[in-house]
């Protein structure tokens, strides 16, 4: 395991703040540990980079397939599917038509969506099967080196992460490669959990979102915003994702009681959602950020 003695993100000192379980693999506990901020949570101590990949060693971990096997996977699927449209649309609002590089692409069903819809697709995914899935899909090989260091600066129009940034050993190396990657103008689309939600309140230390270890950090409003600013990015806006604070609710609720309890995941996701209208504070997070003209 690898110990932080400060966020590598504010450079400031850390502080425990909950202990959380591994509910998909292991069963382990793991410390989640604040920055003197309180915008940025990390996993602390963690799974050296050549650990990580048994933590996602389980039919459970849905964004690496397109499994249709359960209930929830079916409810899965169905949102996913009328997501990518919306997330295509939200993207449509930003920029034309252009070049894209969706970065932990999964089985490739954005990037389908943007090839059927005249962009020019790249991806990078590091897991084999889930990338093999997504280049039959696509018809185009696809990128394994999370560094992207094989990728000339200024190749993309737009760059997506969507739920991935929280995966990635060093946010800061990830988002200083974005900006470099991005042509003058050009947009970083990235979604994350917010573990300032209603949500993450009701559930605390069982907030699936929270998804240890695999989930090395965890943001809020103001960490992700001063993250790529920092950086050399404008904020320009934020988008809820509504649909996240039910299925993450439903995920809580497997972590709290053994089995998925529809109503109350259902109550408890509407009370995010409906607290998120005032407070701004939603289950998950899609940020648009600009790389100066």
């Amino acid at each position: 395991m690898e110990k932080l003695e400060r966020c590598p993100i504010t450079d400031s000192p850390l502080s425990p703040a909950l202990t959380c379980k591994d509910h998909t693999v292991t069963g382990d506990d793991f410390t989640v540990m604040a920055n003197a901020e309180g915008t940025v949570l990390t996993t602390n101590p963690r799974p050296e980079s050549d650990e990580l990949g048994t933590y996602y060693e389980s039919d459970e971990y849905i964004s690496h397939t397109d499994s249709n096997k359960g209930v929830l996977d079916g409810v899965y699927q169905v949102v996913r599917n009328y997501s990518l449209r919306k997330k295509r649309a939200l993207l449509e609002q930003h920029l034309s038509k252009g070049s894209i590089l969706d970065i932990g692409c999964g089985t490739g069903d954005f990037l389908l969506e943007m090839k059927s819809n005249s962009w020019a697709v790249s991806g990078m995914e590091p897991n084999d099967e889930a990338r093999k899935k997504a280049e039959s899909k696509i018809g185009t090989k696809l990128h394994t080196n999370p560094a992207l260091t094989d990728l000339p600066s200024g190749s993309f129009d737009a760059i997506t992460m969507w739920h991935v940034l929280e995966h990635v050993p060093d946010p800061t190396v990830t988002t200083n490669r974005i900006f470099e990657l991005l042509k003058p103008g050009g947009v970083a689309v990235i979604a994350v959990p917010n573990f300032k939600s209603k949500d993450a309140q009701i559930y605390g230390s069982l907030w699936a979102a929270y998804d240890v270890p695999r989930h090395l950090f965890h943001f809020s409003q103001a960490g992700m915003i001063g993250l790529f600013t920092g950086r050399g990015f404008n904020h320009v806006k934020n988008h809820p994702m509504v649909f996240d604070s039910y299925y993450v609710s439903l995920l809580s609720e497997k972590y709290k009681s053994g089995r998925r309890r529809w109503i109350p995941a259902f109550v408890n996701g509407l009370r995010s959602n409906l607290s998120a209208r005032n407070s701004g504070e939603w289950s998950s997070i899609i940020y648009i950020f600009q790389k100066p003209k």
